[in-house]
């Protein structure tokens, strides 16, 4: 299970990854909008967990690209701001799965992104004819 992790905070990306790597997945990190955009054209994610607080408001560009690249990507969103606490964030971002309060739990991240990668990945099995 392919993971993209976008945190402007690379040190607690790194932390993200980690845990999610002993969980068998496999995860690419950026830090900023442009990592982001440029790692979403040279592959496919099953899952992308989003910091919401990245500089410049990039969180819902990189959303955005996210979704036109992969109609299907789940999407974790992760923040500390009450802002998204009123369910905003399934407005602002159709594809969001969930979210998480800063700091997220480690395994409460790993359930979701395997949750619904695993349920993205089933779909585009099906599309595909593949027994995936």
């Amino acid at each position: 299970m392919r993971v993209l992790i976008v945190e402007h905070n690379r040190d607690l990306a790194r932390i993200w990854a980690g845990f999610l790597g002993r969980q068998g997945m496999s995860c690419t990190l950026a830090t900023a909008g442009p990592e982001a955009y440029a790692a979403l054209r040279a592959d496919a994610y099953d899952a992308l967990v989003l910091d919401m607080e990245l500089p410049e408001g990039q969180a819902l560009a990189v959303a955005d690209f996210a979704t036109y690249r992969n109609p299907d990507i789940p999407i974790i969103a992760v923040t500390a701001r009450g802002f998204f606490s009123d369910s905003a964030i399934f407005e602002l971002v159709p594809n969001a799965r969930g979210l998480l309060r800063a700091p997220p739990r480690p395994e409460d991240m790993a359930a979701l992104v395997e949750h619904y990668a695993g349920r993205s990945a089933a779909a585009a099995g099906r599309r595909t004819g593949s027994d995936g």
